[in-house]
């Protein structure tokens, strides 16, 4: 299961990030505008080393719960894999 779903990450990183860049890079004006992930490591490189860590289930959890801090009134910041 883990293997699923980290093949299911990476085609996410390979194939639908860059779209996603492409089509909200449009609706941005400036510099100013970060379209990136505002954590380090990035969203989907914490949720492949969570489930490799912690296993199929917790890691999924841990992930989505990051996916769920990912918000404007968050700065984001470092935050590995604990």
């Amino acid at each position: 299961m883990k293997k699923i779903l980290i093949l299911i990450i990476k085609f996410y990183r390979k194939f639908l990030s860059p779209v996603k860049k492409i089509f909200f890079g449009m609706f941005t004006f400036g510099s100013s505008h970060n379209i990136g992930c505002r954590f380090y490591p990035t969203c989907s490189q914490y949720a492949i080393e969570a489930i490799e860590k912690h296993g199929a289930f917790k890691g999924s959890i841990m992930a989505i719960k990051r996916i769920g801090r990912c918000n404007p009134f968050n700065r984001g910041g470092y935050d590995p894999v604990k």
